[in-house]
Parts: structure tokens; C-alpha cells; sequence
């Protein structure tokens, strides 16, 4: 069973950067679409970026622009760079596959706050 470990993210001012990380266990991770998600206090979780297996990518249009998603196979990592933070990206990020079907990591809060 494929288990998600996010990590990166943390406090952070408006305009500020941060790299989100998550690792996956498990095999064959390069041939699968990958997403980041996130959830803000109160809302439902929402798709944010996805990435193909040939590194095609698309964005929520809130974050485009701003956000990078990139992908290292070789280490089973997808990351998110993130540029030009708002407080309206202040959420819990998660990762997983496009459309989902691995259980949730436990996903990395991000605060945007002066």
C-alpha cells in the first residue's frame, strides 16, 4: 500500500516562498498523474496542480503563475514551489494521485500571515 509523506511546509509571509515535498513508497510511481490538494479551515479539499507522467502540467487558475509542480521519479517525490503566497493559500496541502485513489497522507499546513 502506497503511503504519502508530505513535508516543507510552515509559516510564512505574504509574498513569501515555500517548497512542499512528498514522498510515496512503493513502485511504479512514474507512470502515474499526480495532484496536490489542498484544504483550507472550514472548506472542502481542492485540486491545486497536476502533473502527467511526461511532466505535463495544469493548475487551478488561483495559482497560476505563482505555483510550480515538478516531479523527481528517481526519488518517488512530487514537489510544489511556491511563489508569491496570499493568505487565501493558507490550507493543509496534500498529495496524490489524479483522480485519487491512494489513502491520504497526513499533509503539511501552510499559514500566510504577516
Amino acid at each position: 500500500q502506497v503511503q504519502l509523506v508530505e513535508s516543507g511546509g510552515g509559516l510564512v509571509q505574504p509574498g513569501g516562498s515555500l517548497r512542499l515535498s512528498c514522498a510515496a513508497s512503493g513502485s511504479m510511481f512514474s507512470f502515474y498523474r499526480l495532484g496536490w490538494y489542498r484544504q483550507a479551515p472550514g472548506k472542502q479539499r481542492n485540486l491545486v496542480a497536476t502533473i502527467t507522467s511526461s511532466s505535463s502540467t495544469d493548475y487551478t487558475d488561483s495559482v497560476k503563475g505563482r505555483f510550480t509542480i515538478s516531479r523527481d521519479n528517481a526519488k518517488n517525490t512530487v514537489y510544489l514551489q511556491m511563489n508569491s503566497l496570499k493568505p487565501e493559500d493558507t490550507a493543509v496541502y496534500y498529495c496524490n494521485r489524479h483522480p485519487v485513489t491512494w489513502p491520504w497522507g497526513q499533509g503539511i499546513r501552510v499559514t500566510v500571515s504577516s
